[in-house]
This record gives structure tokens, C-alpha cells and sequence, in this order.
């Protein structure tokens, strides 16, 4: 499993990186880590982080006390490079692409995407949208099918060997995710359930909200 952590959190008003934000007497990353850990405590985990946030990973280690075995990727230009770091370190059959600042994603939404990823190569979990939906041409807008759409979350789930042929390609600007590198190279991406909790907090907002869930 490779755990995914962004930059510092502008959006929050805080230079600490949002993953590294203390929820429930924790830092989001740990709460994120221990979903994976309930669902195999033995699962192979590889943090990729910018290299001048590794040492206050390593202090955050000592402060809560997580000894758990892991491994430390350093991120690259764009995420897409430091997936192609992480992925150096994997060794599972089928790894698991998560951002570490999703701490909700459910035990039943893990195997889900585990499973379907290990009989169908690649496994991506969605979810409803339950708003209307606009969609932007030059000055004007137009409603589309809701329907027609769905909301992308993680972890994204593939056969090593799909997701580490996929990272051999050039860089993008369109790979939004992994899902969409995978699918560039020409391979079909099987869509499963999500957990409407399993929010990406990246504002204020979603950090309130993610503490009520923790509680």
C-alpha cells in the first residue's frame, strides 16, 4: 500500500502539512494508517512524502508511538513522480493507492477494492453525486445527467504489474489520479462502491467534519 501526502495546508490556515494536523488526538496520516492495519495488520505499508517533511514524520513517529514496520518514499516533482517513487518500493501483487488525508475510508470499501483489484486487475472506488449538475462551455451552462458522472475516491487498487507499466509512460498534466494513468495505457478501470464518509479534507470544513466522523 502506498500512502500518498501532499503539501502544507494553505486552505487550512496552518504551514503544518494537513496530513500531519492532530484529529482526535492524532494526526490524520495515523488515523489513515490504522484503517489499512484493521483491515491487515500485516499489510505492506510505504509513505511518500516531500523530503522536508521526513523528519518531522520521524518526530511524529517518536511523539505517538508508531512503530508499526514501514517504509519511507521521498516525493518527486508532481505526483505522478512520487507514485513512480513509491511504487519502487512495493513488493505486494497488488497495491493500493490511498491519500493520507482520507482517514474515513471503511473496512468494507478496503476489501472491496483489494478483491476486486486481485480478480480484475484494477479497482476504483465511486460514489453517487445527489446534486444537479452544470456543466461550463465559454460563457454559458447547461445541465447535464448526474447520472452520467461519479465521484472518484481512493484507494485505487491494481495488479503491480498493470500499475508499474502504466508509471513507465511520460508525464501528463491530465493524470489526475491513478486511475487515469492506468486507463491511459489502455487498461479498464472496474468501478466499486465507496463510503460517502471517505472525504479528502482539504479545507477547514472537512477537517470539522472529519473529527465528528473520528468521534
Amino acid at each position: 500500500m502506498i500512502i500518498t501526502a501532499g503539501g502544507i495546508g494553505k486552505r487550512m490556515g496552518s504551514e503544518i502539512p494537513k496530513q500531519f494536523l492532530v484529529v482526535k488526538n492524532k494526526p490524520v496520516i495515523l488515523h489513515t494508517i490504522d484503517q489499512f492495519l484493521a483491515y491487515d495488520p500485516h499489510i505492506e505499508i510505504v509513505v511518500v512524502l516531500p523530503a522536508d517533511y521526513v523528519p518531522m514524520w520521524e518526530e511524529l513517529c517518536q511523539k505517538y508511538l508508531f512503530i508499526t514496520a514501514h517504509k519511507v518514499a521521498l516525493g518527486g516533482e508532481e505526483r505522478f513522480h512520487s507514485i513512480q517513487n513509491g511504487l519502487r518500493e512495493v513488493t505486494g501483487e497488488t497495491v493500493a493507492v490511498h491519500d493520507a488525508v482520507r482517514p474515513l475510508v471503511s473496512n468494507e470499501v478496503i476489501s472491496n477494492c483489494f478483491e476486486t483489484a486481485e480478480k480484475k486487475g484494477t479497482a476504483v472506488p465511486v460514489y453517487a453525486i445527489t446534486e444537479s449538475v452544470r456543466k461550463i462551455e465559454n460563457e454559458n451552462s447547461f445541465a447535464v445527467n448526474r447520472d452520467d458522472y461519479k465521484l472518484v475516491q481512493t484507494p485505487q487498487c491494481f495488479n503491480r504489474e498493470i500499475l508499474l507499466n502504466a508509471y513507465q509512460q511520460r508525464y501528463s498534466q491530465f493524470f489526475s489520479d491513478d486511475a487515469s494513468v492506468v486507463e491511459s495505457n489502455g487498461v479498464k478501470i472496474n468501478l466499486v462502491d465507496g463510503n460517502r464518509e471517505n472525504l479528502k479534507i482539504t479545507t477547514p470544513h472537512d477537517l470539522k467534519l472529519a473529527e465528528l466522523f473520528l468521534k
